[in-house]
């Protein structure tokens, strides 16, 4: 069980203010069933990472920017939380024209916490059924969504987790529906 996901090459959306654990644990889920990922973000170098919103928490080297990056490169995306995070996402249109790509690609997405309201930017929610940090549910709730309050939902391409409580369930169920959604791209 260890390689199912060999092959398969995973974008990690993510900007100033992702909540670490929301990152890096799902990205330690998928490199242990054998997916390369790639952090993508707005801006060259590194981001900083935070803890519960508030505490420093390090930073990720980002490998690439969003703006030179392509749904086509990637079998699926992870879309973290932090709540700074996902904000500066939704007012950029690279970060925005990446989602709305990937999503009408076909291919899985997965988001925790604050991370669905680049959904909700993207205008990609409408008739899903998603859960969320409860702070944003109303947000995903004017932009068509179905809300639940559920450790881990699934609805089509679409995982979805409420908090860094959830991320054991979340991680588990990202690499099943990860490893579900089929080949890896050509030369990944």
């Amino acid at each position: 069980m260890a390689h199912e996901l060999r092959g398969q090459k995973v974008a990690i959306l993510a900007a100033d203010g992702v909540e670490r654990v929301e990152l890096e644990q799902p990205r330690g889920a998928l490199h242990g069933a054998g997916a390369k990922t790639e952090v993508l973000s707005i801006h060259p170098g590194e981001i900083q990472a935070r803890q519960a919103d508030l505490n420093s928490a390090g930073t990720f080297p980002v490998d690439r920017l969003v703006s030179d990056a392509s749904a086509d490169d990637y079998d699926a995306l992870l879309l973290p939380g932090g709540t700074m995070n996902p904000d500066q996402l939704r007012v950029n249109k690279d970060a925005v024209g990446f989602v709305k790509a990937f999503v009408n690609s076909g291919k899985p997405v997965a988001t925790i916490c604050h991370g669905p309201w680049t959904l909700v930017e993207a205008d990609v929610v409408r008739g899903r059924r998603l859960t969320s940090w409860p702070s944003i549910r109303t947000d995903l709730r004017n932009a068509g969504a179905e809300v639940v309050d559920e450790e881990v939902v699934i609805d089509g391409q679409f995982t979805s987790s409420r908090s860094p409580a959830d991320l054991p369930a979340f991680c588990a169920a990202i690499v099943e529906q990860f490893a579900q959604a089929g080949s890896p791209v050509s030369g990944a």
